[in-house]
């Protein structure tokens, strides 16, 4: 795993930074994994929210570490149903 700058995990923390793509009922699908990598390319830090219920504490985690494989980026924070990917090329 990279080394995640200070400002970043900053930046991901901050409260007033608000998710910028929902996982729903349907789950990961490619259209999720191509929007996370899209806004990776102009934001490098994407904050993503699971709707409660679709998917169990392990499963998540699976779903965290998928789309950071999936997006060549790196999960900064996974918290609940919030996670902060980060792409530092």
């Amino acid at each position: 795993m990279s080394d995640i700058p200070s400002h970043i995990k900053r930046q991901a923390m901050d409260r007033d930074f608000q998710p910028s793509v929902r996982i729903g009922k349907t789950g990961v699908t490619e259209n999720i994994v191509e929007e996370v990598r899209g806004q990776l390319k102009k934001r490098k830090l994407v904050k993503i929210k699971i709707n409660k219920g679709i998917y169990d504490r392990d499963a998540r985690s699976q779903v965290w570490e998928y789309l950071a494989e999936e997006t060549s980026s790196v999960v900064v924070i996974a918290r609940g149903n919030v996670g902060v990917l980060w792409s530092n090329s």
